[in-house]
């Protein structure tokens, strides 16, 4: 079967380039889908459920990084390349990864060596599926992790640069008539939820309006792991994890009662050490 691939990128004429070098490249290959942002990326994979997904990083509405989180929850997730204008250093975490990139200008040669790589893993993916008697596919499995830890070695490097001493030590939560000053190591978790984030802490819940991203961004990474989408726990406040079906994870509180699910994205961070 002919494999599909979709482009994304905000850049009109780099886009043409990259689709023209494919077909050239690639003659067999589908481009079923070239978009111009994040949010039309995501809806165009929901549509065409491409086997290879090539994400420009730098996009309006939703960035690369964010298309790719959510490709991860797909059932069979595409493989990803990242179009990008990245510098050396942060190249090396797609190296470790394992997750195939392409530089800004597109070059031939190397988008060649990229193709030859994708029609490797594609092959070897189709011949799983026909050995693979379960409905568990390994090799995605393998990809989406890979995938996973570049994404979390991304946000790490986009990260303001922090002291420890600089980390968020309060949260002022209004509640009521009464502004609420929660101590930022009684918080449990935080959870989005529409132009909110709900503090779960040891005191009670309150509600505040800063977004979580932002919010996120003034925690020591080191204590408040992002688990899901809309969710960052204090990893001190876990008690375990709960390995579901498919490879799914949920986490267990100490002291509350409810469990937390973890995104497939996710969950190499509570890998077996």
């Amino acid at each position: 079967m002919s494999p599909t691939l979709l482009i994304a990128d905000d850049e009109l004429l780099l886009a043409r380039v990259l689709e023209a070098e494919l077909k050239a490249l690639w003659p067999d290959a589908t481009i079923s889908a070239v978009v111009h942002d994040g949010v039309s990326a995501l809806d165009a994979a929901r549509e065409h459920q491409p086997d290879v997904a090539f994400l420009d990083i730098r996009m309006p509405g939703m960035s690369g990084m964010d298309v790719a989180r959510e490709l991860i929850e797909f059932d069979r997730p595409p493989l990803v390349v990242f179009v990008t204008a990245y510098d050396q250093f942060a190249l090396e975490a797609f190296e470790r990864a394992a997750v195939d990139y392409v530089l800004k200008p597109v070059q031939h040669e190397r988008l060649e060596a990229t193709v030859d790589r994708l029609k490797a893993r594609l092959a070897a993916k189709a011949v799983e599926e026909d050995e693979e008697a379960s409905t568990t596919d390994i090799g995605t499995m393998v990809d989406a992790d890979r995938l996973a830890q570049l994404l979390h070695r991304l946000e790490s490097l986009e990260r303001p640069a922090a002291a420890r001493g600089q980390y968020l030590r309060f949260i002022k939560a209004l509640v009521g008539q009464e502004v609420r000053i929660i101590p930022v190591d009684e918080v449990v978790y935080l959870a989005a939820t529409d132009k909110y984030v709900n503090v779960v802490s040891t005191s009670g819940e309150a509600l505040i309006r800063t977004s979580l991203r932002e919010l996120t961004q003034q925690l020591d990474p080191d204590r408040f792991w992002q688990i899901h989408r809309g969710t960052v726990v204090n990893i001190d406040c876990v008690a375990s994890a709960v390995n579901q079906s498919l490879g799914r994870l949920s986490l267990k509180l100490r002291d509350r009662p409810e469990s937390l699910p973890v995104a497939r994205q996710y969950a190499h961070l509570f890998k077996q050490m």
